[in-house]
């Protein structure tokens, strides 16, 4: 079974060559599956630039016709040398699959075929069909994790010669990732917004790409445990001009709350000190919101922890029965949180 595990791919590009002429890249991740064919095209050796050499093509182009990519799998460069068939967009039509199925058994002579697919189940025609072949590899695309994201950075940020500070590294992993092809234009950005300064703080990626709704969350969420009502409805209002949904406040508050039900259980049944239990299991949390949730966790107690949780749930439910009155469902909801925290 020729598969390639998702982080064994840097390893394999690296490597002279391949003995793979059938290779099918997939995922969810459209940009990491699009950047990763793009990096293997590059290994096959064909001038792809050379039209007579390069034959790019849909899936949905092979119609009901199989035979087609057999014809032009086998069909000879007109000046010689390798030639590559790259499809894309391919999921499992059955002309796509049956073409494939005749080819992973023959015979390639020169020519490559190069598959980009979108997220294929386990089991699903085409992955299967290149899976259980010796001559064809597949390659997962799955969105990037922590360490993933981290290497990103690092490639990008590094190579316009900028160091980052840890602040600004924290926040920015938590914008990224999803969508690879996303991630590295968004770090393109960052590093032409910090040209010649030669780092990167905390402040350049709020001003260079942090989404304004997204922040003004936070800010909710913060104010609702910080006790601060003023806060909480200039947030409120910022995010309602942006047309974002106030659910988000809402669900952030919940997950917040989860993070507390796990710490406060350290405090009250283990004898930690709030410092202590923040320390572990408050990975991931930005350093400047620390002081929010300390506090927060100085002063909530696991039953009331859990009463309001339930309480914000419900009127999660409550604004989907009633959605015309959901900024009024979802503000009641939160105010009696944030006085509660006062």
């Amino acid at each position: 079974m020729a598969q390639l595990k998702a982080h064994e791919f840097s390893g394999f590009i690296r490597r002279e060559g391949t003995p793979y002429r059938i290779v099918l890249v997939y995922g969810p991740d459209r940009g990491l599956v699009s950047e990763r064919a793009a990096q293997i095209a590059a290994r096959t050796g064909v001038d792809l630039k050379d039209d007579f050499a390069v034959l790019k093509l849909e899936a949905s182009d092979l119609g009901g016709d199989p035979g087609r990519l057999a014809d032009e799998f086998g069909a000879i460069s007109l000046f010689g040398g390798d030639r590559l068939v790259w499809v894309r967009d391919a999921g499992n039509e059955r002309a796509l699959v049956d073409g494939v199925s005749a080819l992973v058994d023959t015979e390639p002579g020169s020519s490559h075929l190069l598959i980009e697919a979108g997220d294929l189940k386990k089991g699903s025609a085409l992955r299967k069909t290149v899976e259980n072949s010796r001559t064809a590899l597949a390659i997962p695309c799955y969105a990037d994790d922590a360490r993933g994201i981290q290497t990103l950075i690092d490639e990008e940020l590094g190579a316009a010669n900028l160091a980052i500070q840890p602040d600004a590294r924290q926040r920015l992993a938590q914008l990224l990732g999803g969508d690879r092809l996303a991630s590295r234009n968004e770090l393109k950005k960052l590093a032409l917004y910090c040209h010649d300064t030669g780092r990167v703080t905390d402040a350049d990626v709020i001003e260079a790409m942090g989404d304004v709704a997204a922040l003004s969350v936070d800010d909710a969420v913060d104010a609702v445990f910080s006790g601060d009502p003023v806060a909480l409805e200039a947030a409120l209002e910022r995010i309602l001009a942006s047309k974002t949904s106030v659910f988000l406040v809402l669900r952030g508050c919940i997950v917040l709350f989860e993070q507390l039900d796990a710490m406060r259980a350290l405090v009250e049944n283990h004898n930690r000190q709030p410092a202590q239990a923040l320390a572990e299991k408050g990975r991931g949390i930005h350093f400047k919101r620390k002081p929010v949730i300390e506090r927060a966790l100085r002063h909530w107690r696991l039953d009331a922890i859990n009463r309001e949780m339930r309480r914000l749930s419900d009127a999660v439910l409550e604004t989907r029965r009633r959605p015309q009155l959901e900024a009024a469902i979802a503000r009641q909801a939160l105010l009696r949180v944030c006085l509660l925290s006062r």
